[in-house]
């Protein structure tokens, strides 16, 4: 029997408890080992739950009891999480995270200290929650060369955009409907700004290339500017507006972004609806695969992290090679990356539509809001687009578009 430890009692660790719990004799056939959680680290008590008696508040108590080989880290936050995490490590004992904020930061060091001590340090649930693709993007896919992962990497923000372009309603109004039902925090600026989807799209990142991808070099760009007029214009053009994190290659130059981007029908991301999340991998040699799923919540996430620890028992004594080098990747410049561009403008296509053909040569006007009017350019470097909407008087908006 293998012993282990959690680390935080809230939502995924108590989803870590019931997954072990309620799947256990499955696991043990599928581990090779039954798997017993003998700690659970918290700073509350849990009076009339099941694992008050496993509930210790103090981490050495953990960290120097050689029962427990595997520590699930589930705490969120870099600290006191990346100590603890670090002290696991040096100990000789295997880790399991959903800590994003922890792998974005300290990932490549971790993986290191891992390999040096022999041991894994495991992240599947940090970036899709119960989407697995950390481990199809380092076994299944070793033989490719990544070219892109683009992915709608955050549940909060796909269901707000999603129900603006259904219900057409406002942003706020549809963000306080996500806060009620439990799908937007409180303060969801970690959603809504983009910043939640750079961490995960760094840690894709840092996997893909095998360099350490700093999120705070990725260009970040949220949601809370788009508006239901956006999404009439969406319409009349047959696109989804989706927040979408994405890395990718072009020669030695590697660009990552997180924005707000029109996708046609075509795109394998147009049909990612609601809460649900989805990943698209390019690679050379495979094309065009998908990853979807549950991005998040209790047990999808738990599930990835006992999927590691069973791999962690499978692989006791052996580090299992993760190409992660903290030599830091820079990344493009972003005014070199190239897109279409969807732009609103006030007046009317009469009045300025001469002036934006003559600046921006062939675009596609179109008609969805009185008093102003929108068109779509052709594809070109941000730079470029930046010098021509310079030119223009009453610009309102501009959004990315693939399509």
């Amino acid at each position: 029997m293998v012993k282990i430890a959690v680390l935080g009692y809230g939502t995924v660790g108590s989803g870590v408890v019931e997954v072990l719990n309620t799947n256990h004799d499955s696991i043990a056939k599928k581990a090779g080992e039954a798997i017993d959680v003998k700690y659970v680290l918290d700073l509350r008590d849990f009076p009339g739950d099941p694992i008050q008696e496993k509930i210790i508040h103090d981490y050495n108590i953990i960290l120097n009891d050689d029962e427990v080989r595997i520590v699930v880290e589930v705490m969120g936050g870099e600290e006191p999480a990346c100590t603890f995490v670090k002290q696991a490590l040096m100990a000789g004992k295997h880790v399991a995270t959903s800590n994003k904020a922890l792998v974005a930061s300290h990932g490549a060091e971790l993986v290191a200290i891992a390999r040096e001590h022999n041991v894994n340090f495991m992240f599947e649930a940090s970036v899709g929650g119960g989407i697995p693709i950390i481990r199809p993007l380092l076994a299944s896919l070793t033989a490719d060369e990544i070219e892109e992962i683009t992915g709608i990497l955050n549940g909060t923000t796909n269901y707000v955009l999603t129900k603006m372009g259904e219900d057409g309603l406002e942003y706020e109004d549809v963000l306080k409907k996500a806060q009620e039902k439990g799908y937007a925090e409180r303060n969801p600026a970690a959603d809504v700004e983009g910043y939640d989807a750079c961490r995960k799209i760094a840690i894709l990142a840092s996997l893909a290339y095998g360099h350490q991808v700093d999120y705070e070099d990725i260009y970040t760009e949220g949601i809370t500017k788009i508006t239901e007029k956006d999404f009439l214009y969406a319409k009349k053009l047959g696109v989804a507006i989706k927040l979408l994190a994405t890395c990718s290659r072009s020669g030695e130059k590697v660009f990552a972004m997180v924005s707000p981007m029109m996708i046609g029908q075509d795109h394998p991301l147009y049909n990612v609806s609601g809460v649900f999340n989805a990943i698209f991998v390019r690679g050379n040699m495979l094309g065009d695969a998908m990853f979807y799923g549950r991005g998040a919540g209790k047990l999808p996430t738990a599930s990835a992290v006992v999927a590691d620890v069973v791999e962690e028992v499978r692989h006791m004594n052996t580090n299992i090679r993760l190409t992660w080098n903290p030599e830091k990747l820079h990344l493009a410049d972003m005014k070199e990356a190239s897109h279409r561009f969807f732009v609103r403008v006030s007046g009317s296509v009469s009045d300025k539509g001469e002036q934006v053909s003559r600046i921006f040569g062939n675009v596609s006007f179109v008609q969805a809001v009185d008093g102003e009017f929108g068109f779509v350019t052709e594809n070109m470097e941000e730079k470029v687009f930046d010098e021509k909407a310079a030119q223009i008087d009453g610009v309102l908006m501009r959004i990315r578009g693939n399509f």
